[in-house]
């Protein structure tokens, strides 16, 4: 039996269709909406004028707190566990981007998503895996999921920029080395960068590092997918 897809929405910045060049979809974290990411658009969107963006708010309520959104529930963190939350949801966010490059009337070489936390984990999982691939992916304080899934069932190599603080308390740094280490396995350019003293969150370096990849890939003058 196929489960129906939730539609998704949330809030947006930007052009609307018809006047776009480009879509970023920004990607919450575990408790948050997508009010949360929207505030990175106006930064974002210096680098990519062109560009519209929208941050879908998750399928599901979050079953931690009262309040908030989850793209998976994180109540059991075994790495099977995640594994399976992540493609529980990726149908969700799949279906989401196909109606948006739609609705833009866009295809996914002019598509940038940008995670933070779950938001990454997503980000991730979904880009690789779709037929075609996407101008860009930013991760934030995130990880890459079922690491050892990847080489049989990746389709895409977009280029790929991590950021993760070196005090992060909820998402260890270490994902940060473990996730190049296997996406360059897996012939994915990447660029991971620490941010010295930053717990689990984004800093005013990390928005510039992404505004930078999106300018390159993304941007006015963008040309063919290149390492970060």
């Amino acid at each position: 039996m196929t489960i129906p897809t939730i539609e998704l929405d949330g809030p947006r910045f930007g052009p609307p269709p018809g006047r776009a060049t480009a879509l970023v979809v920004l990607l919450h974290g575990l408790g948050a909406d997508g009010n949360d990411l929207i505030a990175l658009a106006p930064h974002f969107a210096r680098a990519v004028p062109g560009a519209a963006f929208v941050a879908p708010h998750a399928p599901f309520p979050c079953d931690m707190a009262p309040f908030g959104r989850q793209w998976f529930s994180l109540q059991v963190r075994e790495p099977a566990a995640i594994l399976g939350g992540v493609r529980m949801a990726a149908p969700h966010l799949d279906a989401f981007l196909d109606a948006e490059l739609a609705r833009f009337a866009l295809d996914d070489a002019h598509l940038a998503l940008v995670g933070f936390s779950q938001g990454t984990m997503m980000a991730l999982h979904v880009a690789l895996r779709r037929r075609h691939p996407c101008a860009a992916v930013v991760g934030y304080s995130g990880m890459l999921v079922g690491p050892e899934t990847l080489p049989a069932e990746i389709r895409s190599r977009p280029p790929v920029l991590l950021v993760h603080g070196e005090a992060d308390e909820i998402v260890d740094v270490s994902a940060l080395a473990a996730a190049e280490a296997a996406l360059k396995a897996s012939g994915v350019p990447v660029r991971a960068e620490r941010r010295p003293g930053l717990g689990h969150g984004i800093d005013e370096r990390g928005i510039e590092l992404g505004m930078e990849m999106l300018a390159r890939h993304l941007g006015p003058g963008a040309g063919p997918q290149t390492p970060a």
